[in-house]
């Protein structure tokens, strides 16, 4: 008997040994912590105090924010400055025109983004790697090039003065950027899957839309956000192209808060950009996790 509990006593695994810290070894492991939590409560600070230094100014009147320091509390609170703002700055128009502009040409960005990458890398055929070169060449090429040439193309063709030349801008500028993204989130694929699909007899189109657009959810997504923040935040094709103040987008009614002699009523302002900054916010953190997602898959070689 005395054996076997020795034997047994002996074999005890540790992994269920109690094991007791000093106080010295607690206040190390405390220690050890405060640098991880200085830095997270600094890149905490800086994140969210431009959000509430913007957020106090926009409850300001314009005497107090020339009088006073911009980072101090109003002295009114002037929560009329966003009705003010919706008002001023024409917010239901310009808002309005910035989803007619954005929603169509996020459509076509994606579908044929993610068409042309899926040819790119999936599809074999001679001189492929020519064309994805000629798509990182327009990456390459400034906006502000092409903006006369574009302009006096648009007004021969007469179609000035609406959404359309937006839209076909923003199309054409964003499809570099996401043929070279969604190829690399192919390039992750197995080509054994597609290879697969064709020998039970789908056609291309067919594992394009069954099979490689629903695996790439996620890519999609993340590409869709990217494209939706530059399209959604231009202020120059839309302060070129849009022609009428009928179809300001919300960035150019921004300049609406500038009065005479370049007077500017800064509290509306600070509430039309507070009312478009965290818009903008809240579905960027309704949709982290898959855009967080889709920028892990397409760091993933196959």
């Amino acid at each position: 008997m005395t054996s076997t509990l020795e034997t047994t006593a002996v074999h005890t695994p540790r992994a269920f040994v109690p094991q007791h810290r000093t106080p010295a070894q607690n206040a190390l492991r405390v220690l050890g912590r405060v640098p991880t939590w200085l830095t997270i409560a600094f890149l905490v600070l800086v994140t969210a105090y431009p959000l509430f230094w913007m957020f106090i100014n926009s409850l300001k009147s314009n005497s107090d924010f020339l009088n006073n320091p911009s980072y101090t509390f109003p002295e009114e609170w002037r929560w009329d400055n966003y009705a003010n703002a919706w008002e001023t700055g024409n917010l239901s128009t310009t808002v309005m025109n910035s989803v007619i502009v954005t929603v169509p040409s996020l459509v076509c960005i994606v579908l044929l983004g993610t068409a042309a990458g899926f040819a790119l890398e999936v599809l074999v055929f001679k001189g492929r790697g020519g064309i994805l070169l000629l798509f990182l060449a327009g990456i390459m090429i400034p906006g502000q090039m092409i903006i006369l040439p574009l302009f006096n193309t648009f007004f021969e063709l007469g179609i000035n003065g609406s959404h359309l030349p937006m839209i076909l801008i923003y199309i054409a500028g964003g499809l570099p950027l996401t043929v070279f993204m969604m190829a690399t989130y192919f390039r992750a694929i197995p080509r054994e899957i597609f290879e697969a699909a064709t020998i039970d007899g789908a056609s291309m189109i067919r594992a394009f839309f069954s099979i490689g657009f629903p695996m790439m959810r996620n890519a999609i997504l993340t590409v869709a956000i990217v494209q939706f923040f530059l399209i959604w935040n231009d202020l120059l094709i839309a302060l070129v192209f849009g022609g009428k103040r009928s179809l300001n987008t919300i960035q150019v009614g921004l300049l609406n808060f500038s009065g005479e002699y370049g007077a500017i009523n800064y509290g509306p302002l600070f509430a039309a950009i507070c009312i478009t900054v965290f818009g903008i916010l809240f579905l960027y953190l309704f949709l982290n996790q898959r855009i967080m997602k889709g920028l892990a898959a397409g760091a993933v070689k196959g």
